[in-house]
């Protein structure tokens, strides 16, 4: 078992307390692009839940999926659930571009965030969220 995989530092931890455990793990520019996501997430959706899925990932929702925060060796990976259906003007997805549904950003060593474009989408993913969410509490009464 990889010390990814590993609970025993955290056994019994919120996700919230996973995810600062994540981070101070890392130690490196991983770690701090993955906590400047966190932050810029939380302050565009003070609202937003933090979950731990997966053995290991970060996740942030609001009436669904947003998106995920994976690091690899060489990259921080926002995975948006259903960013195929998210304008984005800026550009910012640049990997998962196949899929009918997910749409990614990978961000890596020495890239600039564009703060103002991903809280737009992030925005755009919230509405998305509580607009489907709307749609099946009408379907179910």
């Amino acid at each position: 078992m990889s010390k990814r995989d590993s609970d025993d530092h955290t056994a019994g931890a919120t996700p919230s307390q996973h995810i600062d455990a994540r981070i101070k793990e890392l130690g490196d520019w991983r770690g701090d692009m993955l906590a400047r996501v966190r932050a810029l997430i939380q302050r565009t959706d003070p609202a937003v839940v933090e979950e731990w899925k997966w053995r290991g990932v970060p996740v942030w929702s609001h009436a669904g999926i947003l998106c995920t925060g994976e690091t690899y060796k060489s990259t921080v990976k926002l995975t948006f659930a259903k960013g195929a259906s998210l304008d984005d003007p800026a550009a910012l997805f640049n990997a998962s571009l196949e899929g009918h549904t997910r749409r990614a950003i990978d961000i890596h060593e020495g890239d600039t965030l564009n703060e103002k474009a991903l809280a737009a989408l992030i925005k755009a993913a919230i509405a998305l969220n509580t607009a489907a969410a709307g749609k099946r509490r009408k379907s179910g009464s």
